[in-house]
């Protein structure tokens, strides 16, 4: 994966914005799928195999074929501005050194007609695009892989264009240069390049990132165990690289998977949106025309099933941070249905949350809440991502000696689930959830269709039918009428199944050494046949890779948006604001599909450090513990049946004024349909009056699930730790996310995760909720229909109503002192994360547009070639939190990290000592800003910026008006005033030894 990205979750979809529009829009639509796309038509070299309209997504799915060359195209027409593209390729691996991967990042580094450095990179900077990204599989899952996805959105039709041309020109015409497969891939290099004498080792970005992505036990697990389950085909190797595997890659061999997979006989073309697809047929042609049709390479994808069940144990590293007692994982698997049996898919899905999702589901209860394991094992659920798909359960957080007991426990749920059917409630709320999902605005909906239809296509399934929801709930329904549908299915796929596998992890506390033994002794058999001629050219190389680095390129080839296509003005909408029973509400009326949106805030002034770490487990208990009266089994099926979810967590704002200002409390929301909002009220009512924080068998199951999964969340995230840590010293609210969410967090979990006793913590959640709820202190946000605004305004009086009137104490927040400290955390990863935090200034100051700018600056023109390119860090970059009022660096997967934080330091002198940064590099910082602040928000998202942090339009416009003007002069002028090292504070995680 090549670029940070978020995408909105798979069920989601976007509504239309006015019924009567909606309605002419739809017919304009099947009109054109109906008289325009039949089924045989010829258009710009491509013939129409299928169109058909899909009335609960509300869009037309046109399926092409290419006459040429046999390349599947999928249109998806939908009333939408941000409009998709992506192509991708069938890339199976036949050994894990991991090709598909490496070929990803290498293709992105120029091409035919892009003939410079690293464009994708410089793309991210001249478009306006709303995603970009490259990656092996679902979203950069990097095992069982067996595609590569090039995608990208934007609401630009000129940037649409932009992006496609360089897209395509890189996947089909790219240089795959040796020398760029050595800095992406993997090389032999001296530590030091310019110095003959320092040691020869392991360099490469792809090699540091997969040597980073081992190190996650979520990851380890889950590839190990696909290599077990799926023996003899390619789903046995890792398409990510094992850097055991990975130093084996030629780049000849590079070359030929690119000349094989890389062809459009192998190629899937998405595209979605309002933009006319005819257009983008022409332009595809057109670059096909030079390729003729190939039959490409087949792999083999279908496991031969076991004969009888299957039992595989490893080893994993130590985790520091958690119990030592309870570090095993563990996990039976299923291979169920092949990927063209839609519909047994379909039902496979929904018995998988039948059985594991929420604490009515018997999974759940039997092996979480019994405290058997703290979390589920990485892999627990229907994976549908091979060809021959497979479900699992197991856990992770578990005592070694509790295995035999894991899978006994499993086997037993299954039994009973089987003999006594699921609940018909939990059945209804499922297909509540996909109503719901139907109807749920997102503004990223074209890029998560195309992330749940991608497996799926790429293993023989027509996409079209993967998108006929209403028809797979209607045969739901009737199978379950007819008979013991999800009964029939344990039976057949797994009580009655031998290919099986229990797969098992225990820790070694060898396991880092056995590691890096491996890395020295392959590193030994390369370097001891070297002869002199070798080591020079090694030396070589690693001075024509400094040399290309730094060399100053000519990208006037690659497009661009200018600073003239950014909107002067700021994107508003229009809100009201009223009191209900003295309760201030923000309104956005508007259309939504049939759906309320509510959001609270109940500011808590006064908490302590103490009570601040125990405020996000606060939060949790409120959806995890129950009531006096229920079960939170119970409630959990009413939320699920009757809401969208109900979300508690921490609420921290800088004020706009001033960065030592803060509010804190929590933040609650829900969304349910318009008919169900008497229910969801009463929901968010009774949890947040009602929560029994004496149900310490409960806590106990969430403490433990809790200090898991932020544990588990390190070796993904460090550099978002480091960077917490690093800032916790310079402001107040950077303090109070360290507390919320840093390592003080993940070590006070884990050290109350080992508590017996836990009356203290129940005492302590007791305290913060007599300070929580209070009307004084509440605001609330609702957006909805207009003609809901009435019946919404009834039942907020009454959930209101039923809250704490008691008038809130008046207290002073603390002063607070900043104080510039260093923090280091050893980690078991053998790579390491770095961060480097400065005090700014708030949002209404002037200097803040100046340091957003010089942020961007830093990180495209001098720190991704530092720290990526010559440092061999996964990532790394520069960044100011426009809210926060915090400068920070950071390195993602990072072998070097004491050379990144001379590199932090070079970065400012190479800003004051650097000629004027010039009109084009600043309009490129400017666009990349912009690109974020004008991206498309949901109707849910709308009014929340003003709501969650005061934050008006007219400051808004004032800093985009600031951003816009912003000069070189300036620039300089804050690296200057700000960037001053003796007022810095570092963090490192990682290996002590680095």
């Amino acid at each position: 994966m090549l670029a940070a990205a978020r995408i909105a979750a798979q069920r989601a979809s976007l509504g239309h914005t006015a019924h009567s529009f909606r309605h002419s829009q739809r017919a304009f639509l099947a009109t054109a799928t109906t008289d325009s796309w039949k089924p045989g038509k010829s258009v710009h070299g491509y013939t129409v195999v299928e169109s058909r309209h899909i009335k609960e997504l509300e869009l037309d799915a046109i399926r092409l074929k290419h006459d040429k060359t046999g390349a599947e195209h999928l249109h998806i027409a939908r009333d939408d501005s941000n409009n998709v593209f992506g192509v991708g390729f069938a890339t199976p691996p036949d050994n894990s050194a991991g090709v598909p991967h490496i070929l990803e990042h290498t293709t992105l580094c120029g091409s035919r007609s892009y003939p410079v450095r690293d464009p994708f990179f410089k793309m991210l900077n001249r478009s306006m695009a709303t995603f970009m990204n490259a990656y092996t599989g679902e979203m950069e899952q990097l095992f069982n892989c067996d595609y590569t996805l090039y995608p990208f959105s934007t609401t630009n039709p000129v940037d649409y264009k932009n992006l496609r041309n360089v897209y395509m020109d890189a996947a089909f015409f790219p240089h795959l240069r040796e020398l760029d497969f050595k800095q992406e891939g993997w090389r032999l290099e001296h530590e030091n390049p310019n110095d003959k004498n320092s040691p020869i080792v392991f360099k490469g970005i792809v090699y540091n990132e997969m040597k980073g992505q081992m190190a996650d036990a979520g990851y380890l697990f889950y590839s190990k165990m696909q290599q077990y389950m799926f023996p003899g085909t390619t789903y046995a190797h890792n398409s990510g690289g094992d850097p055991a595997n990975i130093t084996d890659l030629t780049h000849a061999e590079l070359v030929h998977f690119h000349k094989t997979h890389y062809h459009p006989s192998n190629a899937r073309f998405y595209t979605y949106g309002n933009f006319p697809l005819e257009e983008s047929l022409e332009t595809i042609n057109s670059k096909l025309q030079e390729f003729s049709p190939i039959t490409p390479p087949l792999a083999e994808k279908i496991v031969k099933p076991f004969e009888s069940p299957r039992r595989v144990n490893l080893t994993c590293p130590v985790d520091p941070m958690s119990s030592p007692e309870k570090q095993s994982k563990m996990s039976v698997s299923f291979l169920t249905n092949k990927a063209t049996d839609t519909f047994d898919g379909f039902g496979l899905r929904i018995l998988s949350d039948l059985l594991t999702d929420g604490h009515a589901s018997p999974m759940y209860q039997a092996l979480i809440e019994s405290n058997l394991g703290s979390e589920y094992s990485a892999n627990t659920g229907y994976d549908s991502s091979t060809m021959v798909s497979s479900l699992a359960f197991g856990v992770q957080g578990m005592k070694t000696d509790d295995i035999a007991k894991v899978e006994e426990t499993i086997t037993n749920v299954l039994q009973k689930v089987q003999q006594e059917g699921v609940d018909p409630k939990r059945i209804e709320a499922i297909v509540h959830q996909m109503e719901l999902g139907q109807k749920h605005k997102t503004s990223f909906f074209g890029m998560s269709l195309m992330q749940g239809l991608s497996s799926g296509w790429f293993n023989g399934c027509n996409p079209v039918d993967l998108l006929e929801l209403n028809k797979n709930i209607e045969r739901l329904k009737a199978e379950i009428a007819a008979g013991p549908f999800f009964q029939n299915l344990i039976s057949k796929y797994l009580l009655n199944n031998p290919h099986k596998l229990v797969f098992t992890m225990t820790p070694s506390a060898d396991y880092g050494a056995e590691v890096t033994a491996n890395e020295t002794a392959r590193l030994m058999g390369k370097t001891s046949v070297l002869t002199n001629a070798d080591r020079e050219a090694i030396y070589e190389q690693g001075q024509e890779l400094l040399k290309n680095q730094e060399k100053v390129e000519d990208v006037s080839c690659l497009p661009t948006l200018k600073v003239d296509d950014i909107s002067k003005k700021t994107k508003t909408c229009a809100l009201e604001h009223s009191a209900v029973s003295s309760v201030p509400v923000q309104w956005r009326p508007t259309s939504t599909n049939g759906i309320t949106y509510f959001r609270g805030i109940s500011v808590i002034p006064g908490l302590t450090p103490e009570q601040k770490q125990y405020l996000p487990l606060f939060t949790d208990s409120l959806t995890s513990l129950g009531t006096q009266k229920r079960a939170m089994s119970e409630i959990d099926d009413d939320i699920r049946l009757y809401t969208g979810g109900i979300r508690v967590s921490p609420f921290l704002s800088t004020s706009h004024s001033s960065i030592d200002s803060t509010q804190e409390g929590i933040s609650f929301s829900s969304y349910c349909l318009d008919r169900n909002q008497d229910r969801m009220y009463d929901l968010l009512g009774s949890l947040v009056r009602e929560t029994n924080f004496d149900n310490v068998d409960k806590l106990r199951t969430l403490i433990q699930g809790n200090a898991s999964a932020l544990s588990n969340s390190i070796a993904d995230s460090g550099h978002v730790f480091a960077r917490t840590n690093a800032g916790s010293h310079l402001t107040p609210a950077g303090q109070a996310s360290e507390l919320y969410g840093g390592m003080s967090q993940v070590q006070f979990m884990n050290a109350l995760s080992q508590k017996e006793d836990l009356s203290e913590v129940s005492q302590r959640l007791k305290e913060i909720a007599a300070l929580a709820i209070k009307r004084s202190r509440l605001r609330l946000a609702l957006t909805c229909g207009e003609d809901q605004m009435s019946n919404n305004e009834k039942v907020v009086d009454q959930f209101i109503s039923r809250l704490d009137a008691s008038p809130a104490e008046r207290v002073a927040q603390a002063a607070f002192t900043p104080s510039f400290e260093n923090s280091f955390f050893e980690l078991p990863y053998g790579i390491n994360f770095t961060a480097k935090c400065l005090r700014g200034v708030p949002y209404t100051h002037e200097d803040g547009a100046k340091l957003q700018i010089l942020a961007s600056l830093m990180s495209n023109l001098y720190l991704h070639r530092e720290i990526r390119e010559k440092n061999g860090a996964y990532g790394g970059g520069a960044g100011y939190a426009p809210t926060g009022g915090v400068f920070s660096f950071y390195s993602y997967r990072d072998p070097s990290p004491q050379k990144t934080l001379t590199t932090y330091q070079d970065s400012v002198r190479w800003v004051l000592d650097r000629p004027d940064f010039t009109e084009q590099e600043l309009a490129e910082a400017k666009l990349s800003i912009f690109q974020r602040m004008d991206a498309p928000v949901s109707a849910a998202e709308e009014g929340m910026v003003v709501f969650t942090e005061g934050i008006t339009d007219e400051m808004r416009q004032t800093r985009r008006e600031q951003l816009l003007k912003v000069t070189s002069a300036d620039v300089k002028e804050v690296a200057l005033r700000y960037l001053s090292d003796q007022h810095s504070s570092h963090c490192i995680l990682g290996d002590k030894q680095n």
